[in-house]
């Protein structure tokens, strides 16, 4: 397993990040829009909690109808499922930062908190699509291994799966305290 498993997670931190990171740029511009105006919010907060409510693996079927490629079809899947979370939560957080004052701390936090959600959502989608297409990645490592009986594999594949996701959401939280201190030691020098 070892000469494989750098390789797996590579193939796994591609997907994740080739999907995650549009998703979060364009989530969080359209969640922004939304969230800052009362009204519009009170619209598509419903609206958006119809597609937020589908696991974004459900998609995969007709993701593949519709690419024919599984790559291209775990992206896009990928994409949707962490885009949803996004906007909803980015939302959600510009209408608190709305109601404490334009609190930037507040907004920083809970833009931090969108980002978490929807890095969590990518990830998890990112293991079962692999699971459930293959051919690389920690998640098809990880099945694989399981239908052939070799527990060690399963295990160290579910360690690495772990440890990535421990040290992204890790990330998010070290941005999300380096922007706070900025916004509080630029409020402090005002």
């Amino acid at each position: 397993m070892e000469q494989n498993i750098f390789l797996d997670v590579l193939a796994s931190l591609q997907k994740l990040f080739v999907a995650y990171i549009p998703a979060a740029v364009l989530g969080s511009f359209i969640g922004y829009l939304i969230g800052i105006n009362g009204r519009v919010y009170q619209i598509f907060r419903v609206i958006f909690q119809i597609p937020h409510s589908i696991p974004p693996v459900a998609l995969l079927p007709i993701a593949l109808i519709v690419f024919k490629d599984i790559e291209s079809a775990a992206v896009i899947v990928i994409f949707i499922g962490s885009l949803w979370s996004i906007i909803v939560n980015i939302a959600i957080g510009m209408r608190h930062f709305r109601r404490q004052n334009n609190n930037f701390r507040a907004a920083i936090f809970h833009t931090i908190h969108a980002l978490k959600v929807g890095i969590w959502v990518a990830w998890f989608t990112v293991i079962a699509i692999e699971m459930l297409t293959g051919p690389k990645g920690l998640g098809f490592l990880a099945w694989e291994s399981y239908k052939v009986g070799n527990t060690n594999d399963v295990i160290e594949a579910i360690l690495y799966i772990g440890v990535i996701g421990f040290l992204l959401d890790q990330l998010l939280d070290f941005i999300g305290s380096v922007l706070v201190q900025m916004v509080s030691d630029r409020g402090k020098s005002l």
